[in-house]
C-alpha cells in the first residue's frame, strides 16, 4: 500500500522553461524558479525578457529597415513589410487660355508616381518578347507619334489606324480614334494585350515586375504598395501622360505678347480663324480641338472603317473619328486615323477641295463640291500659320 501511494505523488520543481532551474519533470510548481539577471530588458524587442534586470544590449527588433520610409526604425534589424511612404505631389501648371486638367481622385499626380510612369512607358519589360515600349509608338521627337502611317507589333502584325499623339493628353475626355476609352488610365490597359501590338498578358507582366526588385521599390515609394499589379502599372503610366504638356510654340508666345508672327503666319492665322478656311470650328481654343467626334469628308459610302459608330452601334456616327490636337502638327505625320495624307499641304489640299459628300458628313463641312477656295500663296500662309504650333522645347527636352 505505501509504495502505491508513493508512486502517485507528484514531483514539485520549478516549470518555467525560461528560469535557469527549470525542471522538466516538475509538473507542480513550488516558487523555487531562478532567472537571469541579465538580458533585453526593453518591451518593444522581439527577444525582451519581462525577468532580466541588467540590460545586455542584445535587444532585437523587427520592423521598417527601409531608411526612405516614413517610418523607418533604426533599431530594426527584420523588416516585417510594415514601411510606408509618403508622395510629393507633382504640380501640373494651367497654361495660359487652357482650361483646368481633370485628374482623376484616386490618382493623383506626384513625382514618384511620374517617375516610375516614364521608366513603364519606356521599358520593353510590358511586350511579350521584350521588344517594345510604349514609347516605341509615341516617340517624343516626333510629338509622341510614331511617324509611320500604321504602326507594327512585336510580331510584325501591321495595325489598322495610326498611332495618335499624346501631347496635351490630359485634357482629353475621350481616347482612340474611335473614342473607346474614356480615360488615360483605361487606355493603358490596352496596348500590353492587344495581340497586334504588345501581345502580352497582365499576369506576365506581374510576375516579371514583382521580380524586379528596382519596381518593387519604385511601387512601393510611388503607391504603398507590396504586390505590383496591373492597375497600379497604368495608373503610373497615366501620371506621366498627364505632365506632356505642349504649350510653348511660337504661337503661344505671340499670343503672350513676346514674339511676332510674319505676315504670312499671321495671314494664316486669320484664314484658320475664319470661315474661309472653316479650322477653327473643330480646332479652336488653345487645346487646338474639341474633344468631339466628326466625319470631315475623306470618303465614300460604304465606309471601310466605321470609326465612332464602331463603339455607340449608331449609324449616324459613320465615318466619324476623333478630333486630333493640331498641336506640334508639323512633326506628327501622317494624318488623319488612316495616315493616308503624308504631308500638310495634302491635308490642307483636302480641305480645299471641299471633301466627300456623305450622309453623316459634318455640318460645318460647307464647301462640298465647291471647296474653300484658297490660293496657293494662301495655302502657304496656312501651313506656315500650322507650323508656328511648334513646340520644340517640348519635342527636345530631356
Amino acid at each position: 500500500m505505501f509504495a502505491i501511494l508513493y508512486s502517485c505523488k507528484k514531483e514539485e520543481g520549478c516549470t518555467d522553461p525560461v528560469a535557469t532551474n527549470f525542471n522538466s519533470d516538475a509538473e507542480i510548481d513550488d516558487g523555487s524558479c531562478n532567472y537571469p539577471a541579465e538580458g533585453c530588458t526593453d518591451s518593444t524587442a522581439s527577444n525582451y525578457n519581462p525577468y532580466a534586470i541588467l540590460s545586455t544590449n542584445t535587444c532585437e527588433y523587427i520592423g521598417c529597415t527601409d531608411s526612405t520610409a516614413d517610418n523607418y526604425n533604426i533599431y530594426a534589424i527584420y523588416d516585417d513589410g510594415s514601411c510606408e511612404f509618403s508622395t510629393t505631389p507633382y504640380i501640373i501648371e494651367t497654361p495660359f487660355g487652357f482650361p483646368n486638367m481633370i485628374i482623376p481622385d484616386n490618382n493623383p499626380t506626384t513625382i514618384e508616381g511620374v517617375l516610375l510612369g516614364e521608366k513603364l512607358f519606356h521599358d520593353k519589360i510590358l511586350s511579350g518578347d521584350e521588344s517594345q515600349s510604349c514609347s516605341s509608338c509615341h516617340q517624343k521627337e516626333l510629338g509622341f507619334s510614331d511617324g509611320n502611317r500604321f504602326s507594327a507589333g512585336i510580331d510584325g502584325i501591321i495595325g489598322s489606324r495610326n498611332a495618335s499623339t499624346l501631347t496635351n493628353s490630359g485634357w482629353n475626355t475621350s481616347f482612340n480614334w474611335d473614342g473607346s476609352v474614356s480615360s488615360l488610365e483605361e487606355q493603358a490597359f490596352e496596348p500590353v494585350v492587344n495581340p497586334i501590338e504588345m501581345h502580352n498578358t497582365w499576369a506576365n507582366v506581374e510576375t516579371k515586375l514583382n521580380a524586379n526588385g528596382e519596381y518593387l521599390q519604385l511601387f512601393k515609394e510611388a503607391f504603398n504598395i507590396n504586390y505590383i499589379d496591373s492597375n497600379h502599372v497604368v495608373m503610373a503610366i497615366a501620371q506621366f501622360e498627364r505632365t506632356l504638356v505642349s504649350a510653348n510654340s511660337k504661337f503661344d508666345r505671340y499670343i503672350e505678347g513676346n514674339e511676332q508672327l510674319s505676315a504670312s503666319e499671321l495671314s494664316g492665322y486669320a484664314i484658320f480663324n475664319s470661315e474661309k478656311g472653316d479650322c477653327f470650328h473643330c480646332h479652336g481654343t488653345q487645346l487646338f480641338m474639341d474633344n468631339d467626334f466628326h466625319n470631315n469628308g475623306l470618303d465614300h459610302e460604304p465606309f471601310l472603317d466605321i470609326g465612332l459608330a464602331s463603339i455607340t452601334n449608331n449609324p449616324a456616327d459613320n465615318g466619324k473619328f476623333k478630333t486630333p490636337t493640331l498641336r506640334n502638327i508639323e512633326h506628327t505625320a501622317p494624318y488623319m486615323h488612316d495616315g493616308r495624307f503624308s504631308t500638310l499641304e495634302e491635308v490642307v489640299a483636302h480641305y480645299n477641295s471641299g471633301g466627300i459628300y456623305s450622309s453623316t458628313i459634318d455640318p460645318n463641312m460647307k464647301k462640298v463640291g465647291i471647296g474653300l477656295q484658297l490660293t496657293e500663296q494662301e495655302k502657304a500662309d496656312l501651313i506656315a500659320y500650322l507650323k508656328t504650333l511648334t513646340d520644340s522645347d517640348f519635342l527636345e527636352k530631356k
